[in-house]
């Protein structure tokens, strides 16, 4: 079958790999209907992180099940399914308490021998705990607005609830990619008064017109700073989604956030990033960080998504072959898309 393979800065490929198997009893083999290029998946493509050896590549699809193991209950084939960012059993005391990215059995796509996402099949291992059946034989406008189930509107909607986003309360989204614009949907699904965004680049800027964001602020540094003071009356903002994840970035999410409130870092560029403790302290201000435990979210936000009131589709821009996989990773790494979908 094929699939995507990084194999080091700049160089990744379509090509042909074994076809994916059932090798546990506890696994699903899924025919990949759609999946995507992710900013997360840049890291090695821009030699920001190490590439040890081939690597296979992706974490968020949605797709058809095609085969399971005989200790599967939850699934079967012919059922269409979202796979969240990281596999897990659903019962470890991690999964149980709500955090199935650091289950105990589990994983991440791409690593550690597990198959990549972008690819034709995928083997699916805890099928039980990691898929989510979704009803019927979606078409593909409705699997296209799925598929962001699978990371960036989980991620978002959870930078969401951990700063504490309600009606009534003033956000500001630091980075203007697919995470940050997520963000901007999950604020104003969860009746954010006000919602600022904080970005550079005019068609990011202008989809998150059309996803509600009331202010955007296009300066950097100090200037953005005292600009949303300014547009906050000089208290700054309830809640902060730093989707970036840089030392500016968190430098400016703390910066904007208003004594008391709340900061989410759910960006990540792959580099240390620096923390100013002593200002959260000494201003009482929360800081949450971390990967989003998808698969909480997905049967949450599931409804929403079917019933047509919760819509990321329009972030993918671009729409490729998996055979052209190349061209979505130079599309995303240069900034030209903000989010590259893949079909089979």
């Amino acid at each position: 079958m094929l699939a995507t393979v990084l194999h080091g800065p700049g160089d990744v490929r379509a090509e042909t790999v074994p076809d994916a198997r059932i090798e546990q009893s506890t696994d699903a083999v899924v025919e990949v209907l759609l999946s995507a290029v992710c900013g997360t998946d840049l890291g090695g493509y821009l030699g920001v992180d190490p590439v040890r050896g081939p690597q296979r590549m992706g974490h968020e699809f949605i797709g058809v099940v095609t085969d399971v193991g005989r200790d599967v209950r939850t699934v079967c084939p012919g059922d269409v399914v979202v796979a969240p960012l990281a596999w897990s059993d659903g019962t470890c005391s991690f999964c149980v308490n709500g955090l199935p990215t650091s289950c105990r059995h589990g994983g991440l796509w791409g690593e550690a021998g597990a198959d990549g996402c972008q690819a034709e099949a995928v083997r699916v291992p805890h099928a039980d705990g990691t898929l989510v059946a979704v009803p019927g034989h979606p078409d593909f406008a409705l699997q296209s607005r799925l598929l962001p189930l699978a990371d960036v509107l989980s991620a978002g909607h959870h930078a969401a609830v951990t700063t504490d986003v309600r009606p009534g309360r003033t956000v500001a989204v630091v980075g203007d990619g697919a995470v940050g614009l997520c963000g901007v949907l999950a604020a104003r699904r969860l009746g954010a008064e006000r919602i600022i965004l904080m970005g550079a680049h005019a068609p990011r800027l202008a989809m998150a017109r059309k996803f509600g964001v009331d202010d955007i602020v296009v300066s950097r540094d100090q200037a953005a700073i005292d600009e949303v003071r300014e547009l906050t009356g000089g208290d700054g903002v309830d809640s902060v989604i730093d989707a970036f994840g840089s030392d500016q970035s968190l430098a400016t999410a703390v910066g904007v956030a208003k004594d008391g409130g709340g900061v989410c870092l759910v960006g990540v560029t792959g580099q240390p990033t620096w923390v100013d403790v002593n200002t959260m302290v000494r201003r009482n201000i929360t800081f949450r960080a971390g990967v989003a435990p998808t698969r909480n979210y997905v049967p949450e936000l599931l409804p929403a998504v079917l019933a047509g009131q919760l819509d990321a589709s329009p972030l993918f821009d671009m729409d490729i072959p998996l055979s052209s996989v190349a061209d979505g990773y130079a599309a995303m790494g240069d900034r030209s898309a903000i989010k590259v979908l893949v079909r089979p």
